[in-house]
């Protein structure tokens, strides 16, 4: 086990690693610098605990130009993708846009890197470039929650989690944001062991290291740490069956209590209604789909378990105060 006693600040270069280990990032348009800064800050702190260089990465675009983060700031670029030397994993990061100029030679660069065996990875929406290119075909994945209905919806195939992060095999995915670190983390674990990564995380202030069994946002509530375990299972459950919805007698058998109990607890701690709460589960999904598919508004409707068009009309306007139709005419 390595020595974790913090040296002197003194700079880490992106150059290739003797002996260790490199990453590539490969970025489009409008990625995300924070997931990307999350991501290489992570191997960044660990060479600072090691007290050497042993992770190290560079970035790579279509054509080597740099490129326009999502927050407007642009960033220098190493290689252009044709020309990347070996990497360890190569990171696809994409932000508000999956259509980028060099799309094709991005796509053909990642099914040409699949093809001769190497690992490859995504940060937030990048899962899509790589199911596009082919390369999630028969893995597990995971995808920024903003973006699993849609993605669901255009590869049902794919076995998208919704986990905070997923490592099958040769293939990395994490949902963005601080689940980059996440997925970093469990990366130095499995290269130094917890010591080292639960030192980085102390650096970044980041409370709990989550594992590739967390899962990301499963309702409006956001974070449901420190409530009832068993509220927690029905409300995942509930995201589970948003096209078939479970009766309040089902979802309270599947945590052992009875519709009564159920109700108290969530009016405990979420102040709503069983039911109030599966119906706005139900229709922010129904909005992902208007804004990120082109499915037809009775399909939505279909998908997120309404049998009538009107009502689903009705029920939306109640929730969003304007008509599906409306959501479908805006672009964000």
């Amino acid at each position: 086990m390595p020595n974790l006693t913090v040296p002197s600040e003194r700079p880490v270069t992106n150059d290739p690693v003797q002996g260790g280990r490199q990453f590539g990032f490969l970025l489009v348009d409008k990625f995300s610098m924070f997931s990307l800064a999350a991501a290489i800050d992570t191997f960044r702190s660990a060479n600072r605990l090691l007290g050497r260089d042993f992770y190290g990465w560079t970035t790579v675009s279509a054509d080597g130009d740099a490129v326009m983060a999502s927050n407007g700031l642009p960033l220098k670029i190493d290689y252009a993708v044709a020309d990347l030397p070996p990497v360890d994993i190569l990171f696809v990061s994409v932000g508000l846009t999956t259509e980028f100029p060099g799309k094709s030679k991005v796509l053909a660069a990642l099914r040409s890197w699949g093809r001769r065996g190497n690992a490859l990875g995504a940060l937030s929406v990048g899962s899509y470039l790589l199911a596009e290119a082919g390369q999630l075909e028969g893995y597990r994945c995971t995808i920024h929650w903003e973006n699993r209905a849609g993605f669901v919806e255009r590869f049902p195939d794919i076995n998208c989690t919704g986990n905070v992060f997923e490592i099958d095999r040769k293939r990395y995915t994490c949902a963005g944001g601080t689940t980059s670190i996440d997925l970093m983390l469990e990366i130095v674990r499995g290269d130094f062991g917890s010591s080292l990564a639960n030192g980085v995380a102390n650096q970044f202030q980041h409370e709990r290291i989550r594992s590739a069994g967390d899962r990301q946002r499963v309702g409006p509530e956001r974070d449901l740490t420190g409530k009832s375990e068993k509220l927690r299972r029905i409300v995942e459950l509930m995201a589970d069956h948003l096209d078939e919805p479970l009766s309040a007698v089902q979802l309270a058998k599947s945590a052992g209590l009875s519709v009564r109990q159920v109700e108290r607890l969530f009016l405990r701690h979420l102040t709503v209604t069983p039911g109030r709460y599966y119906m706005r589960l139900r229709l922010e999904r129904a909005r992902e789909l208007l804004r990120q598919t082109n499915m037809p508004i009775l399909d939505v409707a279909i998908a997120t378990g309404f049998t009538s068009h009107s009502y689903f009309a009705q029920s939306y306007r109640l929730q969003f105060g304007r008509p599906p139709s409306e959501e479908r005419r805006t672009t964000y």
